[in-house]
């Protein structure tokens, strides 16, 4: 038997105890729960917007670490080019050779976005025309909840896009939302097991 058993196995993420047990207290999430979410996201909450990509944080880790010209390795297989609206949840770890990183953002964490957006907008051939915008956002207000608010934007976004087609003017996430996320996901892993 193992110590940190599998709770979940859910399409591309495979949850694990200690995975869920980041959503019961003051934790950093990690890129397993991201990925889960996104994944839920892609197979259920979203599965007939085909405009919407949701592109996990370790296939956005190599996007942001490799150069422009090898985009297409990763963005090809997830059919990138026709899609309307890609969402990338990316860290600022800034090293190639070991996870980390201390904070999540959604192409909000200035630097690391804009390269990355650059490279994206080289890949999908759009020099020069791509739409980069800072958005406000309900700021956290504390060490941990990055990843909370992470997932409050991409909810947010992902529903104005799906019913305005556009993402201009989708307001802010609430400070209730970021409240009851992390049992909503709980609640969410436990209606899929």
């Amino acid at each position: 038997m193992s110590d940190d058993p599998i709770i979940l196995n859910f399409h591309e993420a495979l949850l694990h105890k200690s995975d869920i047990d980041l959503l019961s207290g003051p934790h950093w999430l990690n890129d397993i729960i991201i990925n889960f979410y996104f994944e839920y996201l892609e197979k259920i909450a979203y599965k007939d917007e085909n405009k919407f990509l949701f592109v996990s944080p370790d296939v956005t880790q190599c996007l942001k670490i490799s150069p422009s010209d090898d985009m297409f390795v990763f963005l090809d297989p997830l059919q990138a080019k026709k899609r309307d609206f890609i969402f990338l949840v990316l860290n600022n770890c800034e090293k190639t050779d070991s996870p980390g990183g201390t904070h999540w953002s959604l192409l909000v964490n200035f630097k690391q976005a804009w390269q990355l957006a650059s490279n994206l907008f080289k890949y999908l051939s759009c020099y020069g025309k791509g739409d980069f915008q800072e958005l406000d956002s309900l700021q956290q207000v504390n060490g941990y909840d990055c990843g909370i608010h992470v997932l409050c934007n991409v909810d947010l976004v992902a529903a104005f896009c799906a019913q305005y087609n556009k993402i201009k003017g989708c307001g802010k996430v609430g400070q209730y939302n970021v409240a009851t996320k992390r049992a909503e996901i709980l609640y969410l892993i436990e209606s899929l097991t």
